[in-house]
């Protein structure tokens, strides 16, 4: 897949987040309330309690002009009622039980796209989603008597969109807009969100599209005059092109893209495919067929996840990526250090190799930039793994070694104490200690004691099972 259809991919799965959440049963209280991303309610529903905000807006950069091409995309909710056959007509129920199936009442959607085609620098047009009713009559399997029937409705959807064109900084600012055109008048907040527009979102195609996220240094000024409502655009594609613009409720990142490990969509609000697969595996089979029968989308979740193997199963739990991309190699290996040194022994396998025979965290060393590094060795801090929001705090700062350890996982982890944190003495006492992988800390080329700037702890060495 390329160019629209390859983005759609990654549109899909913005369209459909919230649509189903775990554990995928009708009669589940989070199912209750499933709507969650980019809904566009009646004009008015906001204010009265009822509903969304109808409109978004998004503005975007680019270096061309027209012709661009607007795909509006969205959730048509769709009703489905079950009704039963009871003497001369139908009776309508919560759920319905034939021959052993079952179907529950619920709200399904449809999936509405419309393109428009923007040729001049100003243009609007209207996007209509029809109302309709599909009957779906259901049988017995003996007999082909017909018990019981499952009614498909949906309410009339109009939207106004309007895209406008205006130079900035030698570029062009596009700002697209989409308003619910319903009036909220005499509606509850059932009604208001079945004339609601689900998951909204835009793909744009054009020409010479600019990231708003990190623009270049000459686009800056003009990607932060640009304002968001309730819509984020990011560059989609390929790395690197700039025809194509995705518009989402969601914040992501330019070129996102669905994980290769994902074995399918789980429809679930941002969660994680692998917690999510677990927890489907302890549903028990009352459940499950509970689940089935509320909507196909999770009877598929169901079968997709008591069909997977251990080693699907395995896939699911990621993969370890370079923080540093495809840069310069920062941690040369072993023929960069030749002779019989032992220390360099077995860094082409693990340039972050522990080198002791016991794996003392106080004796064990690491070797960082080509340089041994231990206990009393003086670090700069570069946090790159960004697993702890605090880690930002501790940017550029020198920090002591008092420990080099390895996890279960067989990871290394230097324990290191602030050089110029006051309460560095009580937290070396207590044996608090920041963490921090050798590929963020960057040696300094001498001991703490012969740090200029170092002064050694004071207090008494910390006994063990005080009373």
């Amino acid at each position: 897949m390329t160019g629209v259809d390859a983005v759609r991919a990654v549109a899909d799965a913005v369209l459909y987040e919230g649509y189903l959440l775990y554990p995928y049963r009708a009669t589940s209280a989070k199912n209750q309330l499933r709507w969650q991303f980019g809904v566009l309610g009646p004009y008015g529903a906001a204010e009265a309690g009822i509903g969304e905000d109808s409109r978004l807006e998004m503005q975007a950069l680019l270096r061309g002009s027209v012709p661009l091409t607007v795909h509006l995309r969205f959730l048509q909710l769709q009703h489905r009622r079950t009704e039963r056959f009871e003497g001369e007509g139908f009776v309508d129920g919560p759920e319905l039980r034939i021959d052993g199936k079952r179907w529950f009442a619920w709200d399904e959607a449809i999936e509405v796209e419309r393109s428009h085609l923007v040729q001049h620098d100003e243009d609007t047009w209207t996007v209509v989603a029809e109302a309709g009713e599909e009957i779906d009559e259901l049988r017995t399997a003996i007999g082909g008597v017909v018990a019981g029937r499952l009614v498909r409705q949906r309410w009339l959807v109009e939207a106004a969109c309007s895209a406008r064109l205006e130079p900035i900084g030698g570029l062009y600012r596009l700002t697209v807009a989409i308003n619910n055109l319903t009036s909220s008048a005499g509606l509850d907040k059932e009604s208001a969100l079945r004339q609601s527009l689900i998951g909204t979102h835009l793909i744009i195609e054009g020409a010479g599209f600019v990231s708003v996220i990190d623009p270049p240094a000459e686009a800056r000024a003009a990607a932060e005059s640009c304002r968001q409502h309730r819509c984020w655009p990011v560059l989609a594609g390929e790395s690197g092109e700039d025809r194509i613009v995705l518009g989402s409720p969601i914040i992501l990142y330019d070129y996102p893209e669905i994980a290769q490990q994902s074995a399918g969509s789980l429809f679930d609000a941002t969660e994680i495919d692998e917690i999510l697969t677990l927890r489907v595996l302890t549903m028990t089979e009352e459940e499950k067929a509970e689940a089935r029968a509320t909507d196909p989308k999770a009877a598929a979740i169901i079968e997709r996840c008591d069909r997977m193997t251990p080693e699907e199963l395995q896939r699911l739990h990621g993969v370890l990526r370079d923080p540093f991309g495809a840069g310069p190699d920062l941690f040369p290996g072993p023929d960069l250090f030749p002779g019989s040194d032992p220390f360099t022994a077995g860094l082409a396998d693990d340039p972050y190799a522990i080198f002791d025979d016991d794996h003392d965290p106080e004796t064990a060393s690491v070797l960082i930039f080509g340089e041994r590094v231990g206990k009393g060795s003086m670090v700069r801090i570069n946090p790159q793994r960004r697993a702890d929001a605090q880690d930002l705090f501790y940017a550029d700062q020198l920090a002591r070694v008092v420990a080099v350890h390895r996890d279960l996982d067989g990871e290394t982890h230097l324990a290191v104490v602030l050089v110029d944190d006051p309460a560095a003495e009580l937290h070396d006492w207590y044996g608090r200690y920041l963490y921090f992988a050798p590929d963020e800390l960057e040696p300094v080329g001498d001991t703490f004691d012969e740090h200029p700037h170092a002064s050694p702890p004071t207090m008494e060495p910390r006994k063990e099972n005080q009373k």
